[in-house]
């Protein structure tokens, strides 16, 4: 229970950082559907370590996801959309010593063949 409390709290005292630049050591919150987190990141190495915590929902046992960033470097966090809607997204990036939240359309796309 003792784990739930901080990452609501983390969660409360987080800015929105979905769609949005996160500076070193501010928390920002994710917002997944029906999954919540929170992410912050601290350089080390020459990296930006990124750590982020997500669950589902207040009951749901959280995951933590940890990369090491370096320049150019990105990675996305998905989690599937109910039966017949999109999945939900977010792509995390270092990009010009700065590190970017940017949500990731993943509506389907129609594939036409050709003739």
């Amino acid at each position: 229970m003792y784990r739930y409390t901080i990452l609501a709290a983390l969660c409360l005292t987080a800015g929105n950082a979905f769609a949005d630049e996160l500076k070193a050591l501010q928390g920002g919150s994710i917002d997944l559907g029906a999954y919540h987190g929170v992410i912050y990141y601290t350089e080390a190495d020459g990296g930006f370590r990124v750590v982020t915590t997500i669950a589902d929902g207040a009951e749901g046992s959280p995951v933590r996801f940890e990369a090491t960033l370096e320049e150019g470097q990105s990675l996305a966090i998905s989690v599937p959309g109910g039966l017949g809607e999109p999945s939900k997204a977010l792509e995390i990036s270092r990009a010009g010593g700065r590190l970017l939240m940017n949500g990731i359309d993943t509506t389907p796309k129609l594939v036409h063949a050709g003739r």
